[in-house]
């Protein structure tokens, strides 16, 4: 099997890291954007796609900045994190997103980011 590695993705959002991270942490803000449906308890997210169910345990959570999730069916050393980056000087939001991807499943993985980054800059009316 082959090794996953971390990438980072930037995407810049017009939008306020306040409102932003409300769609980053809380269930009915992921399932807006993130997954067909999002359920959370004892720091476990339930995340369905197409009918599949995957679960990840919430690893930190940061106020209006970062969130930070791992897979329980994914490789010890692979995370997702979605955290807020502004700019001081103007002001621009961004979201990061680290992740982990296999060689061969790099370009699809980024494609679906951009995807539902898309989505959710338009949930967001941004």
């Amino acid at each position: 099997m082959a090794e996953k590695k971390k990438f980072t993705l930037e995407y810049e959002i017009k939008s306020s890291p306040k409102i932003l991270f409300s769609f980053l942490n809380e269930p009915n803000g992921l399932a807006q954007w993130f997954a067909d449906d999002v359920t959370y308890r004892d720091q476990t997210y339930s995340f369905i796609w197409d009918g599949e169910l995957q679960k990840a345990k919430l690893l930190s959570v940061k106020e209006n900045k970062s969130v930070k999730f791992k897979w329980l069916d994914d490789e010890p050393h692979c995370y997702l994190e979605m955290e807020i980056v502004q700019d001081e000087l103007t002001n621009d939001v961004a979201l990061l997103i680290t992740d982990f991807a296999t060689d061969d499943t790099l370009a699809d993985r980024k494609l679906i980011w951009d995807n539902q980054i898309q989505y959710l800059i338009s949930v967001l009316g941004a």
